[in-house]
């Protein structure tokens, strides 16, 4: 895609909320964000938006979109034999360890990132502390420190192992107060006005996913992680909620689909994958004037 020139943002948050495969609705943001020189000087992502908010940084449209479209087709991306193998549902050592290096299927740009003064803010859940913690460029000092701090924040309970980073066990970031939207991470850091990229309808309510005598003895040892699992809809939902309220008060810019997306948070199939990016491209296409005008950008 060809860029605008450079329109900065300083007073604006970005956030990315995860959902796996299913962020194919929203890696158009990134791309249009990149299009038209919108520069913000905090990203926020979380799971799956962990993901978008480093393509962001780096600079890489196309990367946002083979991300999660064209990278369903991998034959190493995982299975239930993985899982049944302890390496996950989606495996995640090869897709964050072994794929963003030069020569691999989805190179990352670590100059162009480490460059780039944005800050980013990748949300994880600490599995023995039981609470949520932000990673941070000062932490990244090379291309391994970046993506596995990815994989951190996206390595969904009982699909995905943990992640050990220097001594300290890690899961997906969405089991933390956020609910997987990192607002409250934004607000903390003292901003007024959001950019909310979601992956959900604005219709979704989220629902129990397992009964909690799966989480209790699942996670028995782990009770943070027990009790978050649990907590999460309730948390989740609130969060959407508060993302709501702020719109109404001319606070946020808020990008949720208009309907229901083709893909969910572990389709692999690239046609349904596709649809779903499809459709979040028609959809931000159509907002963008309004995101501009919201931005000052407009004039």
């Amino acid at each position: 895609m060809d860029t605008a020139p450079v329109h900065s943002v300083s007073d604006v948050a970005v956030i990315f909320e995860g959902g796996g495969m299913r962020a194919a609705i929203s890696a158009p943001i990134v791309q249009l964000l990149l299009r038209e020189g919108m520069t913000f000087q905090d990203v926020y992502g979380i799971s799956a938006g962990s993901s978008h908010t480093i393509n962001y940084i780096a600079r890489q449209t196309e990367r946002a979109k083979k991300s999660f479209v064209d990278f369903g087709a991998d034959p190493h991306i995982g299975s239930v034999f993985t899982w049944l193998m302890g390496r996950g549902l989606f495996d995640s050592e090869y897709i964050y360890m072994h794929t963003a290096g030069p020569g691999e299927s989805l190179p990352l740009d670590f100059t162009t990132f480490q460059e780039n003064p944005a800050r980013m803010h990748i949300g994880s859940f600490e599995i023995d502390g039981g609470g949520a913690v932000y990673f941070t460029k000062d932490q990244v000092h090379c291309l391994r420190d970046l993506v596995l701090r990815v994989r951190a924040s996206s390595s969904m309970p009982i699909l995905m192992p943990p992640v050990t980073i220097d001594g300290h066990k890690y899961l997906d970031g969405a089991l933390g107060p956020s609910g997987g939207i990192p607002l409250d991470a934004a607000i903390a850091d003292g901003y007024k006005r959001f950019f909310v990229v979601l992956t959900r309808e604005r219709e979704y309510v989220k629902r129990a996913e397992a009964p909690k005598p799966v989480f209790k003895a699942w996670w028995r040892n782990h009770p943070g992680v027990r009790d978050a699992l649990i907590a999460r809809p309730k948390v989740y939902n609130a969060m959407r909620e508060q993302v709501f309220e702020l719109e109404k008060a001319g606070q946020a810019i808020v990008f949720a689909p208009s309907k229901r997306p083709p893909a969910n948070s572990s389709t692999t199939n690239v046609a349904k994958l596709q649809a779903t990016y499809d459709m979040g491209l028609a959809q931000a296409e159509r907002e963008l004037p309004g995101w501009k005008e919201w931005l000052g950008l407009s004039r």
